[in-house]
Parts: C-alpha cells; structure tokens; sequence
C-alpha cells in the first residue's frame, strides 16, 4: 500500500483497530505507524534507559574496563541462573 495515497486509512488503522504500520522505501523498512499510547510508553521507556545508561557511565568512567567486562558476565550468569 501507498503511504502518500493511503494515509488517511493507515492512521485511522493505527488508530482504531490498535494496528501498527511498516512503511518501507526501496522494500526496506524506514519508519512505522504505532498507536499513540504505544508510543508514549515507548518513550518513557527510552528515557529511563538513557537515565540508566548515563549513571552506569558516571560510576564506571574510572573503572578498568576488563574487571567491568567481568563483572557484567558475573551479573549475567546469575541472572540465567534465575
């Protein structure tokens, strides 16, 4: 489907029956049609992430970079064991 052409139909799609669009360019995918709600979670997921990975930098700046590397697959392995 034709996005220029349909667009009207894909938002009323996305926003009524809760579907989401794949648009692609060159049979590649470019962007997408999500619900609003969806997004919003989307970005405040995305900002505590970003939270989170600005902390992890400040604590670990100093840190050797292999005992971080062993701490994490100690952190990992435990966790699978969960």
């Amino acid at each position: 489907m034709i996005v220029r052409q349909n667009l009207g139909e894909l938002l009323n799609e996305v926003r009524y029956r809760g579907d989401s669009v794949l648009v692609t360019k060159g049979g590649k995918p470019v962007a997408a049609l999500i619900d609003i709600e969806l997004f919003e979670k989307i970005s405040v997921m995305r900002a505590a992430f970003d939270r989170m990975v600005s902390g992890l930098s400040s604590a670990f700046q100093d840190a050797d970079e292999q005992a971080v590397m062993e701490d994490i697959a100690k952190a990992v392995k435990a966790a699978r064991k969960r």
